[in-house]
């Protein structure tokens, strides 16, 4: 993925290089000012000298004219590198020196307009204008970026502070918040996503203060009824006594799923880790059914073990309720790209859920179509996918080879 601050460098530096060879370009073109200049001296060399055919006493006395009085050397050639004059010791064509990297500068080399060439040893002229260009457009494409890199990635890492605290929320530590830095638009954003941080804050923990409020108040009517009923069992008919019984129980039992699906969604919600046989929790929870068959290797998760025997407890009373008997457990190893893992399998003999449903089946109170009433509230899948996403891992529903479906549990292996 690319970075946001490497995008802005990116666009920067593009930017400057189309400026820079625009610059480039018309100046090619057109000629600079220097370039002219530097045509125009040529010509006012070769007006100064004498013509080239003049006799060689003719073009010495002229280069020792110009040269007087700048203590300078000029050697003047040919335009094939014949010597025509000198003024003091010779200076040699540059062929030679530019093999070895120590030409004379091009400065203190004119070419004038007849062909014929002149070497001093003192500047005649400017540098040469385009070497001179390309060097500053370099010079300040090389500074402006070394320039911006600090004050783009100071921008984008206050963004990505940004979006770590947006990540923290999401993940549902309400504590989260962003340090406001400077007075801009960045700045500004910063403060919005503290104060709707505070707001959620606020609604979330209202939310629960309101679950807990409610089922303490649902309970002591709850334990009241069942007193009540207690009490009056030998004058009630036996099968509207076990039926009130049973929505006594499913309510209460409503009550304790909604409790645990409110805590697990807090994140500051304290979880007792320790080390757990995955195999003796699910032998534990298979001997409460006759019709539970139990298959694998022991495997060691950490967690909190009441948790994890709240997931094994559900995905047993689910295959109960909906499915043929018996219910398969299976426990298997696997050696996962980044750790090794545990797959918890379960499944009974009926044909299982529909592809179209593996989903929804983990949404909270969903229930499929033709499902008694009795048959629960909708929380105990939805509570499995917490429990296995809390632990580091995930629930879903697969496709075994046999066109049936089952329900897999992914936990990291200790």
């Amino acid at each position: 993925m690319s970075r946001l601050y490497f995008r802005f460098y990116i666009a920067l530096l593009a930017s400057l290089m189309l400026f820079a060879l625009a610059v480039s370009m018309l100046w090619h073109r057109d000629g600079g000012p220097m370039e002219r200049s530097d045509a125009t001296l040529a010509r006012l060399v070769q007006n100064t000298l004498a013509p080239a055919g003049a006799p060689p006493d003719q073009q010495q006395a002229a280069l020792e004219r110009m040269a007087s009085g700048i203590h300078a050397r000029m050697t003047l050639y040919t335009a094939d590198w014949a010597p025509l004059a000198t003024v003091g010791p010779p200076l040699p064509k540059p062929e030679w020196r530019l093999r070895t990297m120590t030409a004379p500068p091009r400065a203190s080399w004119v070419r004038l307009p007849d062909g014929r060439q002149l070497l001093s040893s003192q500047p005649l002229g400017f540098a040469s204008a385009r070497q001179v260009l390309h060097a500053m457009l370099l010079l300040l494409v090389l500074g402006v970026a070394v320039a911006a890199y600090p004050i783009v990635r100071h921008l984008t890492r206050r963004l990505e502070r940004l979006q770590t605290g947006v990540e923290s929320l999401g993940a549902g530590d309400l504590s989260a918040r962003v340090k406001v830095e400077g007075k801009d638009e960045v700045a500004q954003l910063a403060r919005s996503f503290n104060r709707a941080a505070d707001q959620i804050e606020q609604l979330v923990g209202a939310h629960k203060t309101l679950l807990a409020n409610a089922s303490h108040e649902l309970r002591t009517p709850l334990a009241r009824i069942r007193l009540a009923l207690e009490l009056v069992k030998e004058t009630v008919d036996a099968r509207r006594r076990a039926g009130l019984e049973q929505d006594i129980a499913e309510l209460d039992q409503l009550l304790d799923e909604i409790l645990l699906a409110s805590r697990l969604g807090a994140i500051d919600d304290a979880m007792a880790a320790e080390e757990v046989d995955l195999l003796a929790l699910a032998a534990e929870e298979c001997a409460h059914y006759d019709d539970a068959v139990l298959n694998g290797a022991s495997a060691i998760v950490r967690g909190d073990p009441r948790l994890l025997r709240r997931l094994l407890r559900n995905l047993l009373e689910n295959a109960h309720r909906h499915g043929v008997p018996p219910a398969h457990v299976q426990i298997e190893r696997y050696d996962g790209a980044d750790a090794p893992v545990v797959t918890l399998s379960v499944w009974d003999s009926g044909p299982g859920i529909p592809v179209a449903e593996f989903e929804r089946v983990f949404e909270p109170f969903y229930r499929r179509a033709g499902t008694q009433e009795n048959s629960g509230a909708g929380l105990g899948l939805a509570l499995v996918r917490q429990i296995a996403r809390r632990h580091g891992g995930d629930a879903r529903c697969a496709t075994m080879p046999d066109g049936r479906s089952r329900f897999a549990i992914t936990l990291p292996l200790v």
